[in-house]
């Protein structure tokens, strides 16, 4: 990474003119809204990145069963916590997120523009008026105010805090209002995303700078399921650049903790549909890794082609395409998985598998890669871990 570093440098720079400006504010400063707090995350936390998105996430879906989240207010949460500005509605059914955390005033923000839009978020720019720093708010919506939609967004509070990696966003702060029922998640703004760069007309990625972005998101993917987290949403637009080609996994808003030792069902219904596996297209409930995995192997393989490689419109369409490039399940694999939709998705004829003719051109070492990481079997498609001990490294 740091011998291609230079190279990755000047092709971001040659991308500014189609990317908004970090710091100049194109609207007057707002009026006095009602009182916030923003709660900063101890010194021993480090910073990181912004959590955006440009395109939406899509089927987003029911929830997991039995999520790990902190209930209630722990012992040695006293109300100097409360009343710092802790609202309620938070601690009452998540206090655990925000232990130990320093409030801040709300009017030391001030808001700048709009940047980003998801399906649960929005993005803003703001400038931390006590240190000049361009950062990013996070706004999280809330479907309703019942104790389960604020377990639903905790949880990406407490994966947050649990991962500490170069390569991953690492939160600073929240702003919470008890009037508004709102949160935001503070984070350091980050001028670019791969998506966006990935489109800017002219531009194709040479092989050493897809090593360089490939080995980061492979390293934080690497430190996410050490530490017991999927991340569930890879993909060019969650995945946050800065000038100097750091890379840094952002939007764990579809991210949960899992055991590979214990059987847990979890939903389906995560994963935007181009990146999104074929055992999910088909149900699955029981899985781990390997859902990352697949969606780190269409960014690679897209970015060596220059476009994205599977982009169905439909479920359906996606499956087949999926089995058109991938090849279609053995029997074995059907009778093995039980999933609940085998019936309506099972292709009468068999495909067989075509992304060595497909990806004829891509550098043998870097086919032999993405060949894995698009494996059928989720069990075959290995571990971040030897994903980064590959010959295209």
């Amino acid at each position: 990474s740091a011998v291609v570093a230079p190279v990755v440098h000047a092709v971001i720079s040659r991308s500014e003119s189609s990317v908004k400006p970090k710091a100049q504010p194109t609207t007057a400063p707002e009026k006095k809204a009602p009182v916030l707090v923003v709660a900063s995350l101890n010194k021993s936390y480090s910073t990181a990145g912004l959590t955006h998105h440009r395109r939406p996430t899509v089927d987003t879906g029911d929830h997991d069963a039995a999520d790990p989240i902190p209930q209630g207010v722990p012992q040695g949460f006293s109300g100097e916590h409360v009343i710092a500005g802790w609202p309620s509605w938070l601690t009452s059914v998540a206090g655990e997120v925000v232990h130990g955390w320093l409030p801040r005033r709300a009017d030391t923000f001030e808001r700048l523009d709009k940047i980003g839009q998801g399906t649960y978020s929005n993005v803003y720019m703001a400038r931390d008026l006590q240190s000049g720093k361009i950062v990013a708010l996070k706004r999280v919506r809330f479907v309703n105010m019942d104790p389960e939609s604020v377990r639903f967004m905790a949880r990406e509070i407490h994966i947050l805090r649990r991962l500490d990696h170069p390569n991953v966003i690492k939160l600073e702060g929240i702003v919470t209002s008890r009037l508004s029922h709102s949160l935001y998640l503070v984070f350091e703004y980050m001028e670019h995303d791969l998506a966006g760069l990935a489109a800017t007309p002219g531009l194709r990625f040479t092989e050493p700078q897809v090593k360089c972005f490939m080995r980061q998101i492979l390293a934080g993917l690497h430190h996410c399921h050490g530490r017991g987290v999927l991340h569930r949403d890879i993909k060019g637009s969650n995945l946050l650049i800065d000038d100097n080609g750091v890379l840094k996994i952002a939007d764990f808003g579809l991210a949960t903790f899992f055991d590979p030792a214990k059987t847990q069902h979890l939903t389906s219904r995560v994963v935007t549909l181009w990146y999104r596996p074929p055992e999910l297209l088909l149900g699955a409930t029981e899985y781990g890794v390997a859902v990352d995995l697949w969606s780190t192997g269409c960014i690679l393989a897209e970015l060596l082609a220059g476009k994205p490689i599977m982009p169905g419109q439909t479920e359906i369409e996606q499956l087949h395409k999926i089995f058109k490039l991938c090849g279609s399940p053995s029997e074995e694999y059907w009778a093995k998985a039980k999933l609940p939709d085998v019936t309506l998705f099972k292709p009468q004829r068999p495909y067989r598998r075509r992304t060595a003719e497909t990806f004829r051109d891509f550098p043998p070492t870097a086919l032999d890669l993405v060949d894995t990481l698009l494996a059928i079997e989720p069990s075959d498609r290995g571990t971040a871990a030897s994903a980064l001990e590959s010959q295209f490294f």
